[in-house]
């Protein structure tokens, strides 16, 4: 019965949802029983598939959170489309690499446009979100940080850590401070995934090099993370507010 499920009434919007992770999500928030919000920047074919997955099952998005006012825009067409938003899950992001020896003009292109999709973006998102759920009774919001976010980062790929950083942080600080309006604030961590990125790393590297700090050999699943997401947004679990979720296979962080 749809009553039983878990997420049955919720309506999420979910950035980034046609990559490994986000479709993953989509999926399992779906069969949970939300109708979930896809948003997708490039892939509409993508988008347009993992809807039809679904069986129409959810609302499809398109917006550019490289654009300084891609996020606004993507809030504004999303409560057009969907008239209540409960939760909204912060899992778009992009991973780009440059030297300390990079000319200024590129080293600066890239912190901007790093900082632009995995934190700025999120942050807009969050500001539109606190307002919303502050006038509807509350919401859920689920941030997708990364290990690489709180053990430091490879020399070449300090923006992304740097920015998966500062969305923890951003996250503690919704949590502190609207948490009596009935909102609650999650950042969850993951290590590596079993992503197109991932195999790309792979593909270059040798899995070894990839999975040679995690303990149990092996990278997580999208599923995983999915799942995860999923129990998070359930009403039951308001005590997690302000928590930082670790998957990532035990990991060292330091």
């Amino acid at each position: 019965m749809p009553g039983d499920l878990p997420l049955a009434g919720q309506t999420v919007l979910v950035t980034g949802a046609t990559g490994g992770i986000g479709a993953a999500i989509v999926e399992r928030l779906s069969a949970e029983g939300a109708r979930p919000i896809i948003h997708y920047s490039r892939d509409q074919a993508g988008a347009e598939a993992l809807l039809e997955r679904l069986g129409g099952n959810g609302l499809l998005i398109q917006a550019d959170l490289s654009a300084a006012d891609g996020a606004f825009k993507l809030w504004r067409k999303a409560l057009e489309a969907a008239g209540r938003i409960h939760a909204i899950v912060n899992n778009a992001g992009i991973r780009s690499e440059v030297g300390i020896d990079a000319d200024l003009l590129e080293w600066r292109a890239i912190w901007q446009k790093e900082f632009q999709v995995n934190f700025f973006a999120a942050a807009d998102l969050c500001k539109e979100a606190l307002l919303h759920f502050q006038q509807n009774g509350g919401g859920r919001i689920v941030n997708m940080a990364s290990r690489a976010g709180q053990r430091g980062y490879a020399d070449v790929a300090m923006p992304y850590g740097s920015s998966k950083a500062a969305l923890v942080n951003l996250t503690k600080s919704i949590a502190r401070n609207f948490g009596r309006n009935g909102v609650v604030a999650v950042a969850v961590a993951p290590g590596w995934v079993r992503t197109d990125m991932a195999e790309e790393f792979v593909a270059r590297h040798g899995k070894e090099a990839a999975v040679a700090d995690i303990p149990i050999g092996e990278m997580a699943e999208p599923t995983e993370v999915a799942e995860l997401v999923a129990f998070l947004l359930r009403p039951s679990q308001a005590s997690l507010n302000g928590a930082t979720i670790d998957v990532n296979g035990g990991s060292y962080i330091r």
